[in-house]
Protein backbone atom coordinates (compact mmCIF):
# COMPACT_ATOMS: atom_id res chain seq x y z
CA UNK A 1 0.00 0.00 0.00
CA UNK A 2 1.39 3.28 -0.87
CA UNK A 3 1.91 5.64 1.75
CA UNK A 4 0.12 8.76 2.28
CA UNK A 5 2.06 11.75 1.88
CA UNK A 6 1.58 12.85 5.90
CA UNK A 7 3.27 9.48 6.13
CA UNK A 8 6.32 10.25 4.62
CA UNK A 9 9.59 11.23 6.22
CA UNK A 10 11.35 14.27 4.96
CA UNK A 11 14.65 13.90 3.12
CA UNK A 12 17.14 16.51 2.16
CA UNK A 13 19.27 15.80 -0.66
CA UNK A 14 22.44 17.51 -2.33
CA UNK A 15 22.84 18.27 -6.22
CA UNK A 16 25.13 14.69 -6.77
CA UNK A 17 25.23 12.09 -4.88
CA UNK A 18 26.95 8.40 -4.86
CA UNK A 19 24.10 5.58 -5.08
CA UNK A 20 25.45 4.35 -1.45
CA UNK A 21 25.46 7.93 -0.23
CA UNK A 22 21.78 8.10 -1.07
CA UNK A 23 21.16 4.86 0.58
CA UNK A 24 23.35 6.16 4.22
CA UNK A 25 20.78 9.27 3.58
CA UNK A 26 17.72 7.17 3.98
CA UNK A 27 18.93 4.99 5.99
CA UNK A 28 17.91 1.53 4.02
CA UNK A 29 20.09 -1.22 3.00
CA UNK A 30 21.99 -0.55 -0.37
CA UNK A 31 20.50 -2.95 -1.60
CA UNK A 32 16.90 -1.73 -1.13
CA UNK A 33 17.94 1.39 -2.59
CA UNK A 34 19.73 -0.02 -5.89
CA UNK A 35 16.32 -2.41 -6.58
CA UNK A 36 14.43 0.73 -6.67
CA UNK A 37 16.85 2.80 -9.16
CA UNK A 38 16.66 -0.49 -11.45
CA UNK A 39 12.63 -0.62 -11.64
CA UNK A 40 13.09 3.06 -12.47
CA UNK A 41 15.36 1.84 -15.19
CA UNK A 42 18.64 3.36 -13.66
CA UNK A 43 21.41 0.84 -13.87
CA UNK A 44 23.91 2.52 -11.17
CA UNK A 45 26.97 0.87 -9.06
CA UNK A 46 27.09 1.72 -5.48
CA UNK A 47 30.28 4.22 -6.08
CA UNK A 48 28.76 5.74 -9.22
CA UNK A 49 27.12 9.47 -8.87
CA UNK A 50 23.01 10.34 -9.36
CA UNK A 51 21.66 13.67 -9.77
CA UNK A 52 18.90 15.07 -7.27
CA UNK A 53 16.34 14.52 -9.76
CA UNK A 54 17.37 10.88 -9.69
CA UNK A 55 17.55 10.50 -6.26
CA UNK A 56 14.33 11.82 -5.66
CA UNK A 57 12.07 10.05 -7.46
CA UNK A 58 13.94 7.12 -5.91
CA UNK A 59 13.13 7.82 -2.18
CA UNK A 60 9.68 9.15 -3.59
CA UNK A 61 9.11 5.71 -4.07
CA UNK A 62 10.62 4.59 -0.94
CA UNK A 63 8.08 6.46 1.13
CA UNK A 64 9.99 9.98 1.61
CA UNK A 65 9.94 13.45 0.70
CA UNK A 66 12.61 14.43 -0.61
CA UNK A 67 13.99 18.62 -0.68
CA UNK A 68 16.93 19.85 -2.54
CA UNK A 69 19.96 20.58 -0.25
CA UNK A 70 21.64 23.95 0.39
CA UNK A 71 24.88 24.01 1.68
CA UNK A 72 25.97 26.77 4.39
CA UNK A 73 29.13 28.67 4.53
CA UNK A 74 29.92 27.18 8.11
CA UNK A 75 32.41 24.81 6.71
CA UNK A 76 36.04 24.90 8.30
CA UNK A 77 37.25 24.49 4.84
CA UNK A 78 35.51 27.63 3.58
CA UNK A 79 38.90 29.82 4.63
CA UNK A 80 40.42 30.74 1.30
CA UNK A 81 43.76 29.74 0.77
CA UNK A 82 45.49 32.68 0.48
CA UNK A 83 44.73 33.35 4.53
CA UNK A 84 45.65 30.07 5.42
CA UNK A 85 49.36 30.48 3.60
CA UNK A 86 49.83 33.40 5.03
CA UNK A 87 52.75 33.61 7.80
CA UNK A 88 53.55 36.51 10.51
CA UNK A 89 56.93 35.06 11.25
CA UNK A 90 59.11 35.70 8.25
CA UNK A 91 61.79 34.34 9.82
CA UNK A 92 60.55 30.65 9.48
CA UNK A 93 59.46 31.09 5.36
CA UNK A 94 62.24 29.56 3.42
CA UNK A 95 62.27 29.14 -0.49
CA UNK A 96 59.95 26.64 -2.36
CA UNK A 97 60.19 25.39 -5.81
CA UNK A 98 57.68 27.50 -8.57
CA UNK A 99 54.57 26.04 -9.62
CA UNK A 100 53.90 25.87 -13.52
CA UNK A 101 50.98 25.49 -15.26
CA UNK A 102 51.54 24.81 -19.19
CA UNK A 103 48.13 25.51 -21.46
CA UNK A 104 47.59 25.71 -24.68
CA UNK A 105 45.75 23.80 -27.83
CA UNK A 106 45.34 20.51 -27.23
CA UNK A 107 47.16 19.69 -29.64
CA UNK A 108 50.32 21.42 -29.45
CA UNK A 109 52.47 18.87 -27.18
CA UNK A 110 51.67 20.60 -23.63
CA UNK A 111 52.01 17.59 -21.94
CA UNK A 112 55.41 16.41 -23.90
CA UNK A 113 56.98 19.97 -23.40
CA UNK A 114 58.85 18.74 -20.12
CA UNK A 115 57.68 15.00 -19.53
CA UNK A 116 60.93 13.98 -21.26
CA UNK A 117 63.14 16.02 -18.70
CA UNK A 118 60.88 14.58 -16.10
CA UNK A 119 62.38 11.11 -16.29
CA UNK A 120 58.93 9.48 -17.84
CA UNK A 121 55.47 9.55 -16.43
CA UNK A 122 53.98 6.82 -16.10
CA UNK A 123 51.42 7.62 -13.07
CA UNK A 124 48.41 9.62 -14.01
CA UNK A 125 49.22 12.22 -11.10
CA UNK A 126 48.52 15.65 -12.30
CA UNK A 127 51.83 16.88 -11.35
CA UNK A 128 55.13 16.57 -11.53
CA UNK A 129 58.77 17.88 -10.95
CA UNK A 130 62.23 18.59 -12.96
CA UNK A 131 65.06 19.91 -11.69
CA UNK A 132 66.99 22.65 -14.05
CA UNK A 133 70.23 23.94 -13.01
CA UNK A 134 70.27 22.54 -9.17
CA UNK A 135 66.36 24.15 -8.84
CA UNK A 136 63.12 21.89 -8.54
CA UNK A 137 60.24 23.31 -10.84
CA UNK A 138 56.87 21.89 -10.25
CA UNK A 139 54.52 21.26 -13.12
CA UNK A 140 50.82 20.72 -12.83
CA UNK A 141 49.17 19.07 -15.93
CA UNK A 142 45.50 20.02 -15.77
CA UNK A 143 42.96 17.82 -18.34
CA UNK A 144 42.18 21.14 -19.72
CA UNK A 145 41.41 25.29 -19.47
CA UNK A 146 38.10 24.25 -17.55
CA UNK A 147 40.27 22.67 -14.24
CA UNK A 148 42.53 24.75 -13.76
CA UNK A 149 39.90 27.82 -13.64
CA UNK A 150 38.11 24.97 -11.37
CA UNK A 151 41.46 25.64 -9.38
CA UNK A 152 41.53 29.22 -9.11
CA UNK A 153 37.51 29.39 -8.72
CA UNK A 154 37.98 27.69 -4.83
CA UNK A 155 41.16 29.15 -3.85
CA UNK A 156 44.40 31.53 -4.81
CA UNK A 157 46.71 31.32 -7.17
CA UNK A 158 47.41 27.34 -7.87
CA UNK A 159 50.51 28.02 -10.73
CA UNK A 160 53.31 30.93 -10.17
CA UNK A 161 54.36 31.08 -13.88
CA UNK A 162 52.08 29.74 -17.13
CA UNK A 163 53.95 27.95 -20.18
CA UNK A 164 51.57 28.77 -22.99
CA UNK A 165 52.52 26.07 -25.67
CA UNK A 166 52.13 27.25 -29.39
CA UNK A 167 52.12 24.81 -32.64
CA UNK A 168 55.02 26.43 -34.78
CA UNK A 169 52.57 25.11 -37.94
CA UNK A 170 49.39 25.82 -36.52
CA UNK A 171 49.96 29.43 -35.16
CA UNK A 172 47.67 30.53 -32.70
CA UNK A 173 43.89 28.39 -31.94
CA UNK A 174 40.86 29.36 -30.14
CA UNK A 175 42.25 27.37 -27.14
CA UNK A 176 45.27 29.05 -27.62
CA UNK A 177 42.96 32.25 -27.01
CA UNK A 178 41.49 30.80 -24.47
CA UNK A 179 44.68 30.46 -22.40
CA UNK A 180 45.94 33.32 -22.69
CA UNK A 181 42.71 35.06 -21.18
CA UNK A 182 42.95 32.84 -18.46
CA UNK A 183 46.59 33.92 -17.58
CA UNK A 184 45.55 37.41 -18.08
CA UNK A 185 43.04 36.76 -15.50
CA UNK A 186 45.21 34.73 -13.28
CA UNK A 187 47.64 37.97 -13.34
CA UNK A 188 50.08 34.81 -14.13
CA UNK A 189 53.89 35.98 -15.19
CA UNK A 190 54.16 33.40 -18.27
CA UNK A 191 56.70 32.29 -21.09
CA UNK A 192 55.66 31.53 -25.02
CA UNK A 193 57.01 28.11 -25.82
CA UNK A 194 56.71 28.37 -29.58
CA UNK A 195 56.57 23.66 -30.36
CA UNK A 196 56.92 21.71 -33.53
CA UNK A 197 59.74 24.09 -34.89
CA UNK A 198 61.17 20.70 -36.96
CA UNK A 199 57.75 20.82 -38.61
CA UNK A 200 57.92 21.45 -42.66
CA UNK A 201 55.20 24.19 -42.11
CA UNK A 202 56.65 25.68 -39.12
CA UNK A 203 57.00 29.06 -38.82
CA UNK A 204 57.73 30.79 -35.89
CA UNK A 205 57.43 34.56 -37.11
CA UNK A 206 54.07 34.43 -38.25
CA UNK A 207 53.18 32.47 -35.02
CA UNK A 208 54.79 35.91 -32.99
CA UNK A 209 52.88 38.14 -35.20
CA UNK A 210 49.70 36.11 -34.52
CA UNK A 211 50.63 36.72 -30.98
CA UNK A 212 51.50 40.09 -31.17
CA UNK A 213 47.52 40.96 -32.66
CA UNK A 214 46.57 39.10 -29.41
CA UNK A 215 48.16 41.74 -27.40
CA UNK A 216 51.54 38.98 -26.53
CA UNK A 217 54.42 40.91 -27.72
CA UNK A 218 57.54 38.46 -27.37
CA UNK A 219 61.21 40.42 -26.81
CA UNK A 220 61.80 39.75 -30.32
CA UNK A 221 58.97 41.92 -30.93
CA UNK A 222 59.50 44.65 -28.51
CA UNK A 223 57.56 43.15 -25.75
CA UNK A 224 58.77 41.68 -22.32
CA UNK A 225 57.24 37.82 -22.88
CA UNK A 226 60.37 35.44 -22.70
CA UNK A 227 59.90 33.22 -26.08
CA UNK A 228 61.65 29.93 -26.44
CA UNK A 229 60.98 27.70 -29.39
CA UNK A 230 61.38 24.27 -28.78
CA UNK A 231 60.72 20.76 -30.51
CA UNK A 232 59.59 18.21 -27.70
CA UNK A 233 59.29 15.40 -30.02
CA UNK A 234 62.96 15.85 -30.88
CA UNK A 235 63.98 17.47 -27.10
CA UNK A 236 65.27 20.46 -28.90
CA UNK A 237 65.44 23.63 -26.66
CA UNK A 238 63.93 22.14 -23.79
CA UNK A 239 66.88 23.08 -21.54
CA UNK A 240 66.59 26.87 -22.81
CA UNK A 241 63.38 27.15 -21.80
CA UNK A 242 63.38 25.76 -18.67
CA UNK A 243 66.27 28.39 -17.87
CA UNK A 244 63.17 31.14 -19.24
CA UNK A 245 61.33 29.57 -16.49
CA UNK A 246 63.53 30.31 -13.89
CA UNK A 247 64.39 33.50 -15.28
CA UNK A 248 60.62 34.67 -15.10
CA UNK A 249 59.92 32.84 -11.60
CA UNK A 250 63.41 34.87 -10.30
CA UNK A 251 60.95 38.33 -10.26
CA UNK A 252 58.45 36.41 -8.26
CA UNK A 253 60.83 35.34 -5.73
CA UNK A 254 59.16 37.03 -2.53
CA UNK A 255 56.15 35.37 -3.13
CA UNK A 256 58.07 32.12 -3.63
CA UNK A 257 58.61 31.26 0.64
CA UNK A 258 56.57 29.14 2.56
CA UNK A 259 57.17 27.58 5.93
CA UNK A 260 57.72 23.96 5.94
CA UNK A 261 57.33 23.90 9.76
CA UNK A 262 54.04 24.10 10.05
CA UNK A 263 50.76 22.22 9.30
CA UNK A 264 50.49 21.13 5.59
CA UNK A 265 47.89 23.08 3.46
CA UNK A 266 47.21 22.50 -0.14
CA UNK A 267 45.28 22.27 -3.19
CA UNK A 268 43.84 19.25 -4.73
CA UNK A 269 44.52 18.68 -8.28
CA UNK A 270 43.64 15.78 -9.25
CA UNK A 271 40.95 12.42 -7.65
CA UNK A 272 39.61 9.48 -8.76
CA UNK A 273 38.26 6.56 -7.21
CA UNK A 274 41.22 3.63 -7.54
CA UNK A 275 39.28 0.00 -7.58
CA UNK A 276 41.87 -1.29 -5.11
CA UNK A 277 43.08 1.07 -3.44
CA UNK A 278 39.78 3.53 -2.78
CA UNK A 279 40.03 7.33 -2.66
CA UNK A 280 43.05 8.65 -4.17
CA UNK A 281 44.14 12.69 -4.50
CA UNK A 282 47.03 14.13 -5.64
CA UNK A 283 47.45 16.95 -3.36
CA UNK A 284 50.34 20.12 -4.24
CA UNK A 285 51.20 21.72 -0.80
CA UNK A 286 51.60 25.24 -0.45
CA UNK A 287 52.84 25.65 3.09
CA UNK A 288 53.68 23.48 5.86
CA UNK A 289 54.68 19.69 5.43
CA UNK A 290 51.99 16.88 4.98
CA UNK A 291 53.04 13.63 6.50
CA UNK A 292 52.17 10.06 6.71
CA UNK A 293 49.69 9.41 9.50
CA UNK A 294 48.26 13.58 9.33
CA UNK A 295 44.20 13.79 9.28
CA UNK A 296 43.45 15.78 6.73
CA UNK A 297 40.42 17.46 5.67
CA UNK A 298 38.43 19.05 2.24
CA UNK A 299 35.33 20.74 2.56
CA UNK A 300 33.57 17.17 1.76
CA UNK A 301 35.81 14.69 3.18
CA UNK A 302 38.53 13.78 5.68
CA UNK A 303 40.74 10.63 6.67
CA UNK A 304 44.11 9.74 7.95
CA UNK A 305 47.07 9.89 5.31
CA UNK A 306 47.95 5.86 5.02
CA UNK A 307 50.48 6.37 2.56
CA UNK A 308 52.31 9.00 0.11
CA UNK A 309 53.51 8.52 -3.15
CA UNK A 310 55.56 11.04 -5.51
CA UNK A 311 54.88 11.59 -9.24
CA UNK A 312 57.40 8.64 -9.82
CA UNK A 313 54.57 6.31 -7.81
CA UNK A 314 57.48 5.75 -5.07
CA UNK A 315 56.67 5.55 -1.14
CA UNK A 316 57.54 8.86 0.81
CA UNK A 317 57.29 10.03 4.55
CA UNK A 318 56.49 13.84 3.89
CA UNK A 319 55.48 16.08 0.92
CA UNK A 320 56.51 19.79 2.07
CA UNK A 321 55.94 23.35 0.07
CA UNK A 322 55.55 22.45 -4.03
CA UNK A 323 55.67 19.37 -4.00
CA UNK A 324 53.13 16.73 -5.60
CA UNK A 325 52.09 14.10 -3.07
CA UNK A 326 49.15 11.39 -3.96
CA UNK A 327 47.45 10.43 -0.53
CA UNK A 328 45.38 7.06 0.44
CA UNK A 329 43.28 7.02 3.19
CA UNK A 330 41.41 9.88 2.29
CA UNK A 331 36.88 8.38 3.01
CA UNK A 332 36.25 9.83 -0.40
CA UNK A 333 36.97 11.94 -3.33
CA UNK A 334 37.64 15.80 -3.03
CA UNK A 335 36.84 17.47 -6.22
CA UNK A 336 39.70 19.21 -8.04
CA UNK A 337 40.84 22.68 -6.64
CA UNK A 338 39.61 21.71 -3.15
CA UNK A 339 41.76 23.04 -0.26
CA UNK A 340 43.07 20.24 1.96
CA UNK A 341 44.75 21.35 5.13
CA UNK A 342 46.12 18.99 8.21
CA UNK A 343 44.04 19.32 11.27
CA UNK A 344 45.85 19.33 14.57
CA UNK A 345 42.95 20.43 16.70
CA UNK A 346 41.61 17.17 18.71
CA UNK A 347 37.67 18.92 18.86
CA UNK A 348 38.33 18.90 15.09
CA UNK A 349 39.23 15.74 14.81
CA UNK A 350 36.53 14.08 16.72
CA UNK A 351 34.09 16.39 14.59
CA UNK A 352 35.26 15.21 11.95
CA UNK A 353 35.42 11.42 12.83
CA UNK A 354 31.33 11.59 13.96
CA UNK A 355 30.23 12.68 10.56
CA UNK A 356 29.74 10.89 7.54
CA UNK A 357 31.39 11.55 4.46
CA UNK A 358 29.62 13.90 2.74
CA UNK A 359 28.47 12.87 -1.12
CA UNK A 360 30.55 14.57 -3.78
CA UNK A 361 28.88 18.07 -4.18
CA UNK A 362 28.87 19.48 -7.69
CA UNK A 363 30.76 22.41 -8.01
CA UNK A 364 28.97 26.40 -7.90
CA UNK A 365 30.92 26.99 -11.06
CA UNK A 366 29.84 23.27 -13.03
CA UNK A 367 25.82 23.70 -12.81
CA UNK A 368 24.96 20.80 -14.25
CA UNK A 369 22.69 20.31 -17.21
CA UNK A 370 20.30 18.18 -15.54
CA UNK A 371 20.01 20.40 -12.32
CA UNK A 372 19.36 23.53 -14.40
CA UNK A 373 16.13 25.56 -14.86
CA UNK A 374 12.94 23.51 -14.55
CA UNK A 375 10.97 26.20 -16.32
CA UNK A 376 8.27 25.77 -18.83
CA UNK A 377 10.60 26.37 -21.57
CA UNK A 378 12.74 23.47 -20.66
CA UNK A 379 10.22 20.92 -20.80
CA UNK A 380 10.87 22.53 -24.84
CA UNK A 381 14.17 22.06 -25.32
CA UNK A 382 15.62 19.11 -27.28
CA UNK A 383 17.79 16.81 -24.81
CA UNK A 384 20.88 14.91 -26.11
CA UNK A 385 21.45 12.43 -23.13
CA UNK A 386 25.08 11.25 -21.82
CA UNK A 387 26.56 9.08 -20.09
CA UNK A 388 29.98 9.59 -19.19
CA UNK A 389 32.97 7.66 -17.65
CA UNK A 390 35.98 9.62 -16.76
CA UNK A 391 39.10 8.82 -15.32
CA UNK A 392 40.07 11.44 -12.92
CA UNK A 393 37.04 14.09 -11.42
CA UNK A 394 39.49 16.91 -12.91
CA UNK A 395 38.65 15.05 -16.30
CA UNK A 396 34.88 14.67 -15.78
CA UNK A 397 35.11 18.51 -14.50
CA UNK A 398 36.51 19.81 -17.77
CA UNK A 399 33.97 17.68 -19.69
CA UNK A 400 31.25 19.33 -17.47
CA UNK A 401 32.82 22.79 -18.15
CA UNK A 402 33.03 22.34 -22.04
CA UNK A 403 29.43 20.38 -22.13
CA UNK A 404 27.91 23.69 -20.32
CA UNK A 405 29.74 26.24 -22.77
CA UNK A 406 27.37 24.57 -26.07
CA UNK A 407 24.71 26.55 -25.16
CA UNK A 408 21.88 26.85 -27.33
CA UNK A 409 18.00 27.60 -26.59
CA UNK A 410 16.80 24.65 -28.97
CA UNK A 411 18.66 21.93 -27.68
CA UNK A 412 21.16 20.63 -24.67
CA UNK A 413 23.16 18.22 -23.41
CA UNK A 414 22.38 16.43 -20.48
CA UNK A 415 24.46 14.26 -18.71
CA UNK A 416 22.10 11.55 -17.14
CA UNK A 417 24.86 9.65 -15.14
CA UNK A 418 28.57 10.25 -14.98
CA UNK A 419 31.21 7.80 -12.93
CA UNK A 420 34.83 7.33 -12.90
CA UNK A 421 36.71 4.34 -14.15
CA UNK A 422 36.43 1.79 -17.14
CA UNK A 423 33.11 1.33 -18.80
CA UNK A 424 30.72 -1.82 -17.41
CA UNK A 425 27.49 -3.89 -18.57
CA UNK A 426 25.63 -1.57 -16.30
CA UNK A 427 26.76 1.46 -17.79
CA UNK A 428 25.85 0.29 -21.58
CA UNK A 429 22.08 -0.74 -19.93
CA UNK A 430 22.03 2.93 -17.99
CA UNK A 431 22.75 4.13 -22.00
CA UNK A 432 20.24 1.86 -23.37
CA UNK A 433 17.33 2.85 -20.93
CA UNK A 434 17.89 6.77 -21.42
CA UNK A 435 18.57 6.33 -24.93
CA UNK A 436 21.60 8.35 -24.49
CA UNK A 437 25.27 8.35 -26.04
CA UNK A 438 27.70 6.19 -23.88
CA UNK A 439 31.11 8.49 -23.74
CA UNK A 440 34.19 7.66 -21.94
CA UNK A 441 37.53 9.28 -21.51
CA UNK A 442 40.76 8.14 -21.11
CA UNK A 443 38.94 4.81 -20.17
CA UNK A 444 38.12 1.51 -21.57
CA UNK A 445 35.43 -0.42 -21.90
CA UNK A 446 35.26 -4.32 -20.19
CA UNK A 447 35.04 -7.40 -22.41
CA UNK A 448 31.08 -7.55 -20.61
CA UNK A 449 30.03 -4.22 -21.68
CA UNK A 450 31.66 -4.93 -25.19
CA UNK A 451 29.58 -7.92 -25.35
CA UNK A 452 26.41 -6.25 -24.25
CA UNK A 453 27.35 -3.47 -26.55
CA UNK A 454 27.06 -5.40 -29.39
CA UNK A 455 24.43 -7.68 -28.83
CA UNK A 456 22.08 -4.25 -28.47
CA UNK A 457 23.68 -2.68 -31.38
CA UNK A 458 24.92 -0.05 -29.71
CA UNK A 459 28.34 2.30 -29.77
CA UNK A 460 30.43 2.59 -26.89
CA UNK A 461 32.95 5.52 -27.86
CA UNK A 462 36.35 6.77 -25.55
CA UNK A 463 38.72 9.47 -26.38
CA UNK A 464 41.95 10.71 -25.45
CA UNK A 465 41.05 14.35 -26.00
CA UNK A 466 38.23 15.86 -24.46
CA UNK A 467 37.81 18.65 -27.18
CA UNK A 468 36.73 15.38 -29.69
CA UNK A 469 34.24 14.44 -27.12
CA UNK A 470 32.70 17.68 -27.23
CA UNK A 471 33.11 18.06 -31.00
CA UNK A 472 31.45 15.05 -31.40
CA UNK A 473 28.48 15.86 -28.43
CA UNK A 474 28.44 18.98 -30.57
CA UNK A 475 27.80 17.11 -33.67
CA UNK A 476 25.33 15.10 -31.93
CA UNK A 477 23.38 18.16 -30.82
CA UNK A 478 23.40 20.04 -34.29
CA UNK A 479 21.07 16.98 -35.51
CA UNK A 480 18.57 17.97 -33.35
CA UNK A 481 18.62 20.95 -34.36
CA UNK A 482 15.71 22.03 -37.13
CA UNK A 483 17.70 22.82 -40.37
CA UNK A 484 17.47 26.34 -42.17
CA UNK A 485 15.36 26.39 -45.19
CA UNK A 486 16.24 29.49 -47.23
CA UNK A 487 14.27 29.64 -50.34
CA UNK A 488 15.13 31.89 -53.14
CA UNK A 489 12.56 33.27 -55.42
CA UNK A 490 13.76 33.10 -59.02
CA UNK A 491 11.06 34.22 -61.46
CA UNK A 492 7.19 33.58 -62.29
CA UNK A 493 5.34 32.27 -65.06
CA UNK A 494 1.92 33.06 -66.33
CA UNK A 495 -0.03 29.28 -67.51
CA UNK A 496 -1.32 30.56 -70.97
CA UNK A 497 -1.61 26.82 -72.04
CA UNK A 498 -1.88 23.32 -70.89
CA UNK A 499 -0.44 20.90 -73.35
CA UNK A 500 -0.61 17.42 -71.86
CA UNK A 501 -1.48 15.79 -68.86
CA UNK A 502 0.37 12.84 -67.33
CA UNK A 503 0.02 10.87 -64.12
CA UNK A 504 2.76 12.76 -62.66
CA UNK A 505 3.80 15.63 -64.80
CA UNK A 506 2.29 18.19 -67.48
CA UNK A 507 3.64 20.10 -70.22
CA UNK A 508 2.27 23.47 -70.26
CA UNK A 509 3.57 27.21 -71.89
CA UNK A 510 3.01 30.56 -70.41
CA UNK A 511 4.80 33.85 -70.44
CA UNK A 512 7.45 34.91 -67.76
CA UNK A 513 6.28 37.96 -66.17
CA UNK A 514 9.27 38.60 -63.39
CA UNK A 515 12.72 37.32 -63.16
CA UNK A 516 14.48 34.53 -64.38
CA UNK A 517 13.56 30.78 -64.97
CA UNK A 518 16.01 27.79 -65.22
CA UNK A 519 15.55 24.14 -65.82
CA UNK A 520 15.86 21.69 -62.63
CA UNK A 521 14.13 24.79 -60.24
CA UNK A 522 11.69 23.76 -57.89
CA UNK A 523 7.86 25.35 -58.81
CA UNK A 524 5.17 26.25 -56.73
CA UNK A 525 1.62 26.31 -58.21
CA UNK A 526 -0.45 29.09 -57.53
CA UNK A 527 -4.48 28.95 -58.03
CA UNK A 528 -5.84 32.49 -57.63
CA UNK A 529 -3.27 33.10 -55.41
CA UNK A 530 -3.39 30.00 -53.49
CA UNK A 531 -0.27 27.45 -53.51
CA UNK A 532 -1.97 24.01 -54.59
CA UNK A 533 1.17 21.86 -55.33
CA UNK A 534 4.82 21.65 -55.69
CA UNK A 535 7.29 20.21 -57.74
CA UNK A 536 10.30 20.31 -60.45
CA UNK A 537 11.03 22.37 -63.53
CA UNK A 538 12.23 19.40 -65.66
CA UNK A 539 12.59 21.29 -69.16
CA UNK A 540 12.62 24.32 -70.81
CA UNK A 541 11.78 25.26 -74.17
CA UNK A 542 11.82 28.75 -76.51
CA UNK A 543 11.11 28.25 -80.22
CA UNK A 544 10.73 24.25 -79.72
CA UNK A 545 14.18 24.39 -78.40
CA UNK A 546 15.95 23.30 -74.78
CA UNK A 547 17.39 26.39 -73.51
CA UNK A 548 18.91 26.96 -69.95
CA UNK A 549 16.91 30.22 -69.27
CA UNK A 550 13.83 32.60 -69.77
CA UNK A 551 13.75 35.85 -68.91
CA UNK A 552 10.96 38.59 -68.37
CA UNK A 553 8.92 39.12 -71.24
CA UNK A 554 9.75 35.62 -73.15
CA UNK A 555 7.29 32.82 -73.58
CA UNK A 556 8.58 29.40 -73.12
CA UNK A 557 7.47 25.46 -73.09
CA UNK A 558 7.95 24.08 -69.35
CA UNK A 559 7.98 20.33 -68.51
CA UNK A 560 6.31 20.25 -64.88
CA UNK A 561 6.69 17.40 -62.68
CA UNK A 562 4.19 17.06 -59.99
CA UNK A 563 1.07 17.24 -59.00
CA UNK A 564 -0.95 17.43 -62.53
CA UNK A 565 -2.74 20.54 -61.27
CA UNK A 566 -1.89 23.11 -63.54
CA UNK A 567 -4.57 25.26 -65.46
CA UNK A 568 -4.52 28.30 -67.61
CA UNK A 569 -4.20 31.39 -65.84
CA UNK A 570 -2.28 29.89 -62.75
CA UNK A 571 1.19 31.10 -61.60
CA UNK A 572 4.33 28.71 -61.68
CA UNK A 573 6.73 30.30 -59.36
CA UNK A 574 10.37 29.23 -59.91
CA UNK A 575 12.45 29.00 -56.77
CA UNK A 576 15.59 27.43 -55.51
CA UNK A 577 15.95 25.58 -51.97
CA UNK A 578 18.63 25.29 -49.80
CA UNK A 579 18.82 23.41 -46.76
CA UNK A 580 21.49 24.65 -44.05
CA UNK A 581 22.49 22.41 -41.25
CA UNK A 582 22.45 24.89 -38.19
CA UNK A 583 25.88 25.28 -35.85
CA UNK A 584 26.19 25.71 -31.73
CA UNK A 585 29.25 27.22 -30.85
CA UNK A 586 30.88 26.98 -27.43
Amino acid sequence: MALTTSAKKPVQLPPRMTVKSLAERLALPLTVVMTQLVKSGVMAAMNEEIDYDTAAIVADDLGFVPGQETRTAESVDRQSLTDLVREEDGAKLVDRAPVVVVMGHVDHGKTKVVEGEAGGITQHIGAYQVVENGQAITFIDTPGHEAFTAMRSRGARVADVAILVVAADDGVMPQTEEAIKIINEAKLPFVVAINKIDKPGANVARVKQELAAKSVLVESYGGTVVSAEISAKENKGIKELLDSVLLVAQVEKENLRANPDRPAVGTIIESHVDAGEGPVATVLVHTGTLNVGDVVSTEDVWGRVKALRNYRSESITSAGPSMPARILGLKGAPLVGDILRVQTDPKVIRELKSRKVAPRRTPPHLSSSASSSTSDKKDEVQKLNLVIRADTLGSLEAIRESLNKLDHPEVRAEIVQSGLGNITEADVLRAQTAQALLLGFDVVSTPSADSVARGKNMTIKTYSVIYDLIDDVRAGLEKLLKPEVIETELGRIKVLAVFRTETKAQIFGGRVTAGKIHPHAMVRILHENVQVAEGKLMQLQTQKSSVNEAVTGQECGIKYEGPPVVQIDDVAVAFTREVKIRHIGG
